[in-house]
């Protein structure tokens, strides 16, 4: 998927300068418990389905849209995982972001999980004890996906 358009719109008067986004992430669950990933095309690496918001979307609502739009999969929204601020980074254009993500525990509810985007190369589900390699925060979202706990982790 392109640049959404006020990102690009927003480039436009900032340029390269640090931008502050909202973010989602979706820990989806199938029936067998196993995890929805993605490979992203633009480094290869095996990723939970992440996205940012457009202006005004509430977050559960961005976080399936993303699913949908990556993987096929409809999903719900089950609850709140983790919210937190990520590192700052940058993309290879020199643009600078940092994101205030929240990550959701979701439950596929319909579809094949297939390639849906440009984003993609690939699609899978895996067992929490075959992943491939995550970062530490995603392998965090994960188990607090498989947590039996209400509440949300948040940096104190």
């Amino acid at each position: 998927m392109p640049t959404p358009e006020f990102i690009v719109a927003l480039r436009e008067k900032i340029g390269h300068d640090p931008l502050w986004l909202p973010g989602v992430t979706a820990v989806v669950l199938n029936a067998d418990r196993q995890i929805l990933l993605v490979r992203r095309k633009d480094n290869g690496r095996w990723t939970l389905v992440t996205g940012c918001l457009d202006p005004g979307e509430q977050p559960a609502i961005g976080a399936l849209r993303e699913v949908r739009e990556e993987t096929g999969v409809t999903a719900v929204a089950v609850r709140v995982l983790r919210i937190q601020s990520l590192a700052p980074s940058a993309y290879p254009n020199g643009d600078q972001v940092q994101f205030m993500d929240v990550a959701f525990l979701c439950h596929a509810v319909e579809g094949e999980a297939a390639v849906n985007d440009d984003e993609s190369s690939e699609v899978g589900w895996f067992s929490a004890e075959d992943l491939p390699p995550l970062t530490q925060r995603e392998l965090a979202c994960i188990a607090d996906a498989y947590a039996d706990r209400a509440e949300a982790w948040f940096a104190s």
